[in-house]
């Protein structure tokens, strides 16, 4: 029997598996028993800064845990304590491999503005590097539901728009669950991706239709339970800082 503990800071409604547990755990132990194990201590995050127990993926300073898509040292830009896209210097993508997580990161797009549509300010958050989650200036900008800010891309437009103007420092929290995957490639559960921009709920516990393609929705093909995460160049200067990622159990 296993207790599972999510030491996260909102709560996402359980998959099967979770829920079973958690039955069992309810089941095992009386109400306020004294004997029952109690989660670690851990101290919580504060602005600009993580939690004690994830893991910072960029700290303001460099980029030695991130590399180019291509291979090799990540090629955007270290600006005022934010890492930059330079266009055409392509993807980059974690050391690190994850699998189920807690994210954060933040964003502020390019001021002025340039263009307008999925021409302005896009990139993505790629979980798993398969799975986007958009990013765009989506402030006052019009453009198809599933392409906006906030939005699970070509799958789940966002609850709201919660975006904020263009320069300014926007959020991502993120509670990712991956998809699971049986020894002979049959899906056994799809990924769902919990999502607040800004503090504002927009993506409730949603089951992804598998990973993201321009104009697609292909169907989920086997790949291993932890993936570098990824972040787009899309050719315009987006930035992020502050990205940590905590790391949740099965």
């Amino acid at each position: 029997m296993r207790i599972i503990v999510l030491l996260v800071f909102f709560a996402t409604a359980g998959l099967a598996a979770d829920h079973e547990s958690r039955e069992q755990a309810l089941a095992r132990w009386k109400v306020h028993d004294v004997t029952r194990p109690v989660p670690p201590v851990i101290t919580p995050a504060a602005p600009g800064r993580a939690p004690s127990d994830a893991t910072v993926l960029f700290d303001g300073r460099d980029l030695s845990k991130w590399q180019s898509a291509t291979g090799g040292p990540a090629q955007w830009k270290v600006v005022d304590g934010a890492m930059e896209v330079v266009p055409g210097a392509r993807d980059v993508h974690t050391v690190q491999s994850f699998g189920d997580c807690q994210l954060h990161l933040e964003w502020a797009e390019p001021n002025p503005p340039h263009d307008k549509d999925q021409a302005r300010g896009n990139s993505g958050v790629y979980l798993m590097s398969k799975y986007e989650l958009q990013v765009l200036d989506s402030y006052q900008n019009k453009t198809y539901a599933d392409g906006q800010a906030g939005a699970i891309y070509g799958q789940y437009p966002p609850l709201v728009n919660a975006s904020l103007p263009p320069g300014q420092w926007q959020t991502y929290d993120i509670v990712f669950h991956g998809p699971r995957f049986a020894s002979d490639g049959k899906l056994l559960r799809p990924a769902r991706a919990t999502v607040l921009q800004n503090g504002v709920l927009v993506q409730d516990n949603v089951e992804l239709t598998g990973p993201t393609e321009y104009h697609k929705r292909p169907p989920y093909t086997p790949h291993p339970e932890k993936m570098p995460l990824l972040l787009q160049d899309h050719d315009q200067p987006v930035r992020f800082r502050n990205i940590w990622i905590r790391e949740l159990a099965e």
